[in-house]
């Protein structure tokens, strides 16, 4: 009897397993997300896909990775939230005194973050958006009525800190992949193909070069220094529309540009002056702000400390989407085949940002448009060691097949267990 009872009991052990095994998959396995499911073994992946407040799909969304560029995605959400997409960075010309158009001192340049900042030459010809050209100040100081400066053209450097480093990044970061994030920049703080250290030292000898030019006569040597609180202005200049600079930071993915407008995003949100560390702690706030926990170093994506999972990520870009400048921020990002998405996911319709790191780190986030529902969707890919072909493929599948689920169809991912978990963990 007892060795009844065993087999008994191992006949039952072996229904209870058939019956595990050959148990429904959850409403949400569909044909397109077990697709992905098959995409993402073998790599150290998150995977999350919403629409509308509702997930489609999650994999490990929860796990905090290395978002490379995608670092300049919340810079630009924080930004745009701080100081609206169509507001523009101003340089200014300021003296403490001007008596019958006479400069009786000397002519101060004070910088505010405009990476755009451009001497004429072939720096603002590579920008994808108006370059705010030195000559143009020029002109504008001669407008204002001053014939010569009794001092010289002085370069404010007191807006910004001078660091040029970060937690995070590898030692060649600085002479290699980001230039000197300065107020006041020259042609991209790049000279002979090398990153300098003197900018505004540059910047004040070609502005007095252009000041000569229009008949200005200036009697002191050009410098650098920090600008009196005293002072007047006399003239200014202002970039293209904070979009316009941001969507080319994303476009191109370009460090200069995130850098300095990180340093600038600290400065307002701290106090000057800007450093590279303030604009990360800004980001930390603005993410922190709307629920999600982020580890920032920089505004680049450079550090290999920052950090965030794919569901904080597609949760911020749901409060993009709910936001004003949504529009401006989607608009702003490469399609398929265009800037850092060059030679990619063609005819599928995409806003997105990517993102590498030497160390095998992948990201592509962003929105894209779902065929099925008509609409746009968020997502976020991160990865280590995930090939973009395989990125790609993950996000044809989400465009061609990704739909929401129906409630007649029973459990949806919004109300799954698992997923509210990712999200308290996000």
């Amino acid at each position: 009897m007892k060795k009844a009872t065993g087999l008994w009991a191992s006949a039952v052990a072996a229904c209870v397993v058939v019956v595990t095994l050959a148990a429904p998959a959850p409403a949400w396995a569909t044909p397109w997300t077990k697709r992905i499911d098959k995409l993402v073994p073998g790599y150290d992946t998150s995977v999350v896909v919403a629409h509308r407040g509702r997930r489609l799909y999650s994999h490990s969304a929860g796990t905090r990775r290395g978002p490379a560029s995608n670092q300049k995605l919340l810079l630009s959400m924080a930004l745009f939230d701080t100081f609206g997409p169509h507001s523009r960075i101003p340089t200014v010309a300021a003296t403490q005194g001007v008596r019958h158009g006479i400069v009786t001192g000397d002519l101060w340049v004070v910088g505010r973050g405009d990476p755009s900042i451009s001497s004429g030459g072939g720096y603002g010809a590579s920008l994808e958006v108006r370059p705010t050209r030195i000559d143009r100040l020029a002109r504008k100081i001669k407008e204002s009525g001053i014939r010569a400066i009794e001092g010289g053209v002085i370069a404010d450097t007191g807006y910004f800190g001078r660091d040029w480093n970060a937690a995070g990044w590898q030692p060649y970061v600085p002479e290699r992949f980001a230039p000197l994030p300065s107020a006041l920049a020259y042609d991209g703080n790049v000279a002979g193909g090398a990153h300098i250290p003197n900018p505004e030292e540059r910047f004040a000898r070609e502005l007095n070069e252009d000041l000569a030019g229009l008949g200005i006569e200036v009697a002191g040597a050009p410098g650098t220094g920090t600008v009196p609180k005293a002072v007047a202005e006399v003239a200014r200049v202002r970039s293209a529309s904070l979009w316009r600079l941001v969507s080319h930071m994303n476009r191109q993915s370009t460090n200069f540009f995130a850098e300095t407008l990180g340093k600038r995003l600290g400065a307002k949100v701290f106090g000057p002056p800007g450093t590279i560390s303030k604009g990360a702690r800004a980001i930390r706030r603005w993410a922190a702000g709307h629920g999600v926990k982020v580890s920032a170093y920089d505004s680049s994506g450079l550090s290999y400390d920052d950090r965030i999972s794919a569901s904080g990520l597609a949760r911020l870009l749901a409060v993009a989407r709910r936001s004003p400048w949504a529009r401006k921020l989607r608009r702003g990002l490469p399609g398929a085949g265009e800037g850092t998405l060059q030679g990619r996911l063609e005819g599928v319709r995409i806003r997105a940002k990517t993102g590498s790191l030497f160390n095998g780190d992948s990201a592509l986030s962003g929105w894209v448009h779902l065929r099925k529902e008509r609409g746009w969707a968020e997502f976020s890919i991160l990865s280590t060691g995930m090939p973009k072909a395989t990125e790609d493929q993950i996000v044809r599948t989400i465009a061609r097949f990704a739909r929401v689920p129906r409630s007649a169809q029973g459990t949806s991912p919004a109300t799954s267990p698992y997923l509210a978990l990712a999200a308290k963990v996000a």
